[in-house]
Parts: C-alpha cells; structure tokens; sequence
C-alpha cells in the first residue's frame, strides 16, 4: 500500500490558521470524521490526552501526528494532511506546529506500515520542507503521493 492510499476524499487541506490547538485538531480530524474513519470519542480522545500528557505525537518541528488509541473511537486507518499557513502553538515550551498528520488507525498493526512511510518521508529534509511550504492542496498531494 502506498503512502497516499491512507489518504481518504478531501483529507489534504491548507487551512489560513487556527484559534487554538483543539481547533487545529478538529481541522485534523474533520475529514476522517466525515468519511467515517473515526468518531467524535476519538477526537476528544486526542484533546483529552493532550491536556493530560502533553502533545506527545509532535514529531519534528513544526510536524503533529495527532492520534489516539484504536479503541477510543478509530473505525478504519486512514490520514488525513492539514497545512496550517500560521502556525499554532500546542504547548508553551514546544515549538509552533505548522502540518498536521491526522492518523486513525483501526487497530495496532494496521497503522505501522503508514507510519514508517510516514517517517521515512519526513527525515528527508527537501520533502518535509516543500510540505510545509507547498501552496496548494494539489502540491501537497503531489508530495505524498511521490513517497
């Protein structure tokens, strides 16, 4: 399966900015709502847990893969992409999140195939740099469909 598989309809967006992190999480997660692949447990799931934990799926700067546990509400795996053009703050001493990987994964297996694509294609860095300044939803496609 190839990265850009994981990717249901309209799951790769650019959004102008968001109020707060919830809200950036709810950008994150709003189309794996609406194809069904989690439900709204699973995103006050992520809220919940980043309140208690901390955001403990930033991956590198600027980069949050947003995710819970399967059995919080995750009906399929699947990703979603969302490019913040400002930049939120998820925790005072982290750094501004830019991209936003929503990760849903049905079960514990089943997402660790994407996540290695995932990572792999975010050491590089002329990959991770074109996403978070790619300028349209084409463009990012594009790059994730590249991997």
């Amino acid at each position: 399966m190839r990265l850009i598989d994981y990717f249901p309809e309209a799951s790769i967006s650019i959004k102008q900015a968001a109020k707060n992190w919830q809200e950036a999480i709810d950008f994150s997660m709003s189309s794996l709502l609406a194809n069904h692949f989690v439900n709204s447990n699973y995103i006050q799931a992520i809220k919940d847990s980043t309140i208690n934990n901390g955001p403990y799926y930033i991956l590198a700067p600027g980069v949050a893969m947003p995710h819970a546990r399967p059995e919080c509400g995750a009906l399929k795996t699947g990703m979603s992409l969302t490019l913040l053009k400002q930049e939120v703050q998820f925790a005072e001493d982290d750094e501004p999140v830019k991209l936003l990987i929503g990760l849903s994964a049905a079960n514990a297996d089943s997402h660790i195939g994407a996540i290695q694509a995932l990572s792999e294609l975010l050491c590089e860095e002329e990959i991770l740099a074109a996403l978070l300044n790619a300028k349209s939803e084409k463009q990012l496609a594009d790059i994730i469909a590249r991997a």
